[in-house]
């Protein structure tokens, strides 16, 4: 009895990116840093390297999580490098995430305009990036640290806050990142299989939009403003993925809240000036010229500043409510994590897992 099977019923799994095609892109389009005598730019790099070892240890005092654990220098890097670098962590990430016919050059065809279409959005943040920690990419046990010195001098220069305590701040809020993966066994593995799983959905979502499309468009035109990019996402989701996306917007949300709770938590003493740069930094993150502000909002950029402050908001909650160390049963499980709604409501998490 054969067990062959017919071209039509053959299916590998691609990457949906090109993201060669994507890294061409954006090296072509991205600009060069700001022009920094030589030897002030030898000294702010060496001064980066030598900051993340001393900031994870700030960290590790913090929050508790950590102890044991060996401690990475960060790397540093231009705008160049930085696009190289994290395409390679998201084609880790993404490798093998949709499914595939035997239309390889159709489907080339669609990696690759999403390639160019990638390599856009990478030459865009590759000039406002600070810092990245990317668990996909560098080192398969402790990931990679990566600190864009150009971005870091750039903008340290126009908030006018000193450079040392700048270049520590930052290097805090990353350092917290390689923690939170490091520290917690289970997060790297989890986060991947929910983004696997986010993907896997899209082709199912783009046919059932397609078929609901005016429902969709009613919804569009009703949809609060607020809701900016993600809002738009949700609408197109069917309900499997979109309980996936609401994990994967609570997770982000943490992370990144956690992180900015911790860089301005370690305090005066660490960073003097950290309630200056704090201040002018959030007003940076809200400025910018229209295109700017334009190009912000199709990319989800303001979305993602809005989870900075929804994240620190429940981190600085739940800490005052039952300290740090009753905070760190977030990262018990995946059970433990806060749902998408006790994001904005952490008494709810507190009473769920503390059962206050």
């Amino acid at each position: 009895m054969s067990t062959a099977t017919s071209p039509a019923e053959q299916t590998t799994h691609r990457n949906p990116v090109d993201w060669g095609v994507a890294v061409a892109t954006a090296q072509r389009l991205i600009k060069p840093g700001p022009a920094v005598p030589m030897e002030e730019a030898e000294l702010a790099v060496a001064q980066l390297r030598g900051a993340t070892d001393l900031a994870e240890t700030h960290v590790r005092e913090l929050t508790g999580l950590g102890a044991g654990l060996p401690l990475h220098p960060g790397d540093v890097v231009d705008r160049r490098r930085w696009v190289e670098a994290a395409a390679e962590g998201l084609a880790a990430l993404t490798d093998g995430a949709l499914p595939v016919g035997p239309s390889r050059a159709m489907g080339g065809m669609l990696a690759g305009s999403a390639g160019v279409q990638a390599g856009m959005v990478l030459a865009f943040l590759g000039g406002r990036v600070l810092g990245q920690y990317d668990p996909f990419g560098g080192d398969p046990d402790s990931g990679r640290l990566l600190l864009v010195a150009p971005n870091i001098m750039a903008a340290q220069r126009a908030l006018d806050v000193p450079a040392e305590d700048f270049q520590m701040w930052v290097c805090l809020h990353e350092c917290t990142h390689r923690l939170q993966f490091n520290a917690v066994p289970w997060l790297r593995d989890y986060f991947a299989g929910q983004v696997a799983a986010f993907l896997a959905g899209l082709d199912e979502t783009a046919t059932s939009a397609f078929a609901r499309l005016p429902e969709l468009m009613k919804q569009v035109r009703n949809r609060d403003a607020d809701n900016g990019p993600i809002g738009l996402v949700e609408v197109l989701q069917s309900p499997k993925q979109r309980a996936v996306f609401d994990r994967l917007i609570a997770l982000s949300t943490l992370l990144e809240g956690h992180a900015d709770h911790v860089m301005d938590a370690v305090g005066p003493t660490v960073v003097p000036s950290v309630a200056t740069i704090r201040a002018r930094f959030t007003a940076r993150r809200r400025g910018g010229g229209l295109l700017d502000r334009i190009l912000r909002t199709l990319l989800g950029v303001d979305a993602k500043v809005k989870q900075y402050a929804a994240g620190a908001a429940f981190t600085r909650h739940v800490v005052d409510e039952v300290g740090m160390a009753g905070f760190n049963r977030v990262w018990e499980s995946p059970e433990t994590l806060p749902l998408r709604a006790e994001i904005a409501d952490p008494a709810a998490w507190v009473r769920r897992v503390h059962g206050q």
